[in-house]
C-alpha cells in the first residue's frame, strides 16, 4: 500500500496532539491554543458578546470547546454547517479520596468511567492527568495538571493464580481488584495527606491549597505509526481526539465560508453526554442563539437557519478484524484506510439517514476521497453518538461517520493513516459545501 508523506505527516501531527492532550480539559485547551494562533478570539459565556461579520471565535465550557467562523451570507439563507465530535475517552477516574494504604501498600482507588477495556490498563505504565483545583487570592482556580513520566501500575496476577486466565479472559473486581499501586507505605504514613503533597508538589503549591480534582488515568506510552509501510497509527484516545483533531483543522482551514461553521468538541460522550458541558447539554444550543441574536434574526429567521443546516457527527467506525470476523455483519466490512465510513442503525443509535447518508456522499466525491458505509451485526447491541442527541435538540439534518478504529475502547487504539488525512479533507468539504 502506498501511504503519501502527506498522509503520514498528518497522522504525525494526530499523534501529537492527542499526545499532548491526555485529558479533556487538556485537549480544549490545546484548541484553544491553537485556534488563537490562527487569530481566532475567546469569548467568555458570561459577558455580553459582540460578533463581527466574518469573525473567528471560540468559547470553552469545562472540557468542551465550540470554535465557529462567521460565514459571509446572511445565516437565514445558507444555514449552519456544524461538526461535533468528543473530547472524552473511556477509562479510569481517580475518586476524591483516592489514596489509601492496604498491606503496606500506597493506593488510588478508581471509578470506570464509560466503558473502556479494563484488560488493556493492565501491566501498563500508567500516568495522572486532569485538572485540579486550588486556593488562590479572592477564592480559588483551576490548574491542568499532568504526570507523563510513569506514577502508577495495575499489576496483573501471575498465571500461577489465576490459571484459566487464558480459557476465560482477564477480568478485574471494580471495585476491589482496579486499585492502582502508586508506592510503599511506610510506617505512619498517612496516605491521603502523601497523595495531596505529590499533587501540590506538580503545581508548585502548598499541600493545605488543593482542595479538589478530576485526574484521570493515562497511558504514557507515546502515540506512533506502525506496519510494514507506516500505514497505521496506534495511540489512546484515538476515539474520539482522531475526529476532535480533523474537525479542528477543516476548521482551520476553512478559509472565508459562505455559511457559518461551527466545530463543537463535547465532553462527556462516553457516559451519556447528560451534563452542562455535554452535547445533550445547553451550550450548542446557547452559542447559537447568540450568534442569531448578533446578526438581529428573530425566532422565524433563527429556525430557516436551523432547517438549512447540516450537522456532522464525527466518531470512530468498528473496522473490519480478520480475526473476528464472526463480530461483524458480512454486507459492511468496513476497512482500515478504505476512507471514512458513513454509520446507519434503523433505532436511531446513529442520526444518519438517506438524505443525510447521500449528502455526505457527496462531500467525500467533491473531495476525492474514498468512503464505506456500516450497519452493526443485528443481534449484538449497537453503540452510539452525539448525532441523534444534537439531531433531536437542533431539529438539523444529520449523519454520523467516522474513521475506521481496531481495538475500540482500549488503552491504546489503532487506526488507518490514510484514514486520517481523508477525513480531514470529507471535512473540510462540508466547511466549504
Amino acid at each position: 500500500m502506498s501511504i503519501s508523506a502527506q498522509a503520514k505527516l498528518r497522522a504525525r501531527e494526530l499523534i501529537d496532539f492527542i499526545d499532548a492532550s491526555p485529558s479533556p480539559w487538556h485537549a480544549a485547551a490545546l484548541c484553544a491554543q491553537r485556534l488563537q494562533a490562527q487569530g481566532f478570539g475567546q469569548l467568555a459565556e458570561d459577558q455580553r458578546w459582540q460578533l463581527q461579520a466574518g469573525g473567528r471565535y471560540y468559547v470553552i465550557r469545562g472540557g468542551s470547546i465550540i470554535a465557529f467562523v462567521l460565514g459571509c451570507e446572511p445565516m437565514e439563507r445558507t444555514g449552519l454547517r456544524l461538526i461535533g465530535a468528543h473530547t472524552d475517552s473511556p477509562g479510569l477516574r481517580l475518586k476524591p479520596k483516592a489514596a489509601h494504604e492496604s498491606c503496606g501498600a500506597l493506593r488510588l482507588g478508581v471509578e470506570v468511567y464509560g466503558g473502556p477495556i479494563l484488560a488493556s490498563f493492565a501491566d501498563r505504565d500508567l500516568g495522572l492527568a486532569g485538572r485540579v483545583v486550588v486556593r488562590a487570592p479572592g477564592g480559588f482556580e483551576t490548574r491542568l495538571l499532568r504526570f507523563d513520566a510513569p506514577l502508577m501500575r495495575l499489576p496483573n496476577l501471575a498465571i500461577h493464580m489465576n490459571r484459566e486466565v487464558n480459557e476465560k479472559g482477564l477480568k478485574f473486581d471494580k471495585q476491589t481488584e482496579l486499585p492502582l499501586i502508586l508506592g510503599i507505605a511506610g510506617e505512619g504514613v498517612d496516605a491521603e495527606a502523601h497523595f495531596r503533597r505529590l499533587l501540590a508538589e506538580k503545581l508548585d503549591a502548598p499541600a493545605a491549597d488543593v482542595l479538589t480534582w478530576e485526574l484521570a488515568v493515562t497511558d504514557t506510552q507515546k502515540g506512533s505509526l506502525w506496519g510494514a509501510e507506516e500505514e497505521f497509527v496506534a495511540d489512546s484516545q484515538l476515539d474520539n481526539l482522531a475526529s476532535c483533531h480533523a474537525a479542528l483543522s477543516a476548521l482551520l482551514a476553512c478559509g472565508s465560508p459562505a455559511a457559518t461553521c461551527v466545530c463543537a468538541l463535547f465532553d462527556h460522550e462516553e457516559v451519556g453526554s447528560e451534563s452542562a458541558a455535554g452535547a445533550a447539554g445547553s451550550f450548542v444550543t446557547d452559542l447559537i442563539g447568540r450568534i442569531a441574536a448578533n446578526a438581529g434574526m428573530d425566532e422565524e429567521a433563527r429556525r430557516c437557519a436551523l432547517a438549512r443546516s447540516f450537522f456532522i457527527s464525527a466518531d470512530m467506525a468498528h473496522a473490519y478484524h480478520p480475526n473476528f470476523p464472526a463480530a461483524f455483519d458480512p454486507g459492511h466490512k468496513v476497512m482500515v484506510n478504505a476512507g471514512p465510513v458513513i454509520k446507519s442503525n434503523a433505532n436511531q443509535r446513529y442520526s444518519t439517514d438517506a438524505d443525510s447518508a447521500a449528502r455526505f456522499i457527496a462531500l467525500c466525491e467533491r473531495a476525492g476521497v474514498p468512503f464505506q458505509q456500516y450497519a452493526h451485526r443485528t443481534d449484538l447491541s449497537c453503540g452510539s453518538t452525539i448525532g441523534p442527541i444534537v439531531a433531536a435538540r437542533l431539529g438539523m439534518a444529520s449523519v454520523d461517520v467516522g474513521s475506521p478504529l481496531w481495538a475500540m475502547h482500549s488503552l491504546r487504539e489503532s487506526a488507518g493513516v490514510l484514514d486520517h488525512a481523508h477525513m480531514i479533507a470529507a471535512l473540510g468539504a462540508a466547511f466549504s459545501d
